[in-house]
């Protein structure tokens, strides 16, 4: 699966951005998908996950309860609503799809960037103070 992650610009703290990740192929729903960031020179952070179905869903702890992540299977799309951004967001986001077996739950997502198979260009959110 090929991934292209778009949306990323730059806003104002308290403003907000919504990330979009197409893929292409016909079996994006049979993998998880994620969201990374990496900032100006730090390293790569777990954002956040979600499951094939999207019925389930997993944040990391300094974005949670500002950060949405959703996908739209029908569209082969995954999307990460950013509310009140803060300059500390700033970062390049990469996505990310990690392929699950088929016996495996539906509610299967992971953090862990290792077992994720395929990654999109990245995405450059700047967010000024």
């Amino acid at each position: 699966v090929q991934l292209q992650a778009s949306g990323g610009g730059l806003v104002q703290a308290g403003e907000s951005l919504r990330l979009s990740c197409a893929a292409s192929g016909r079996t994006f729903s049979s993998y998880a998908l994620g969201w990374f960031r990496r900032p100006p020179g730090g390293d790569r952070e777990f954002v956040a996950a979600i499951s094939r179905s999207g019925g389930s869903t997993y944040y990391g702890d300094s974005i949670k309860g500002r950060f949405t992540i959703s996908r739209d299977n029908a569209k082969n799309t995954m999307y990460l609503q950013m509310n009140t951004l803060k300059p500390e967001d700033t970062a390049v986001y990469f996505c990310a799809a990690a392929a699950v077996p088929i016996v495996w739950p539906n509610t299967w997502y992971t953090s862990d960037a290792s077992k994720y198979n395929y990654w999109g260009q990245g995405t450059l959110v700047t967010v000024s103070s």
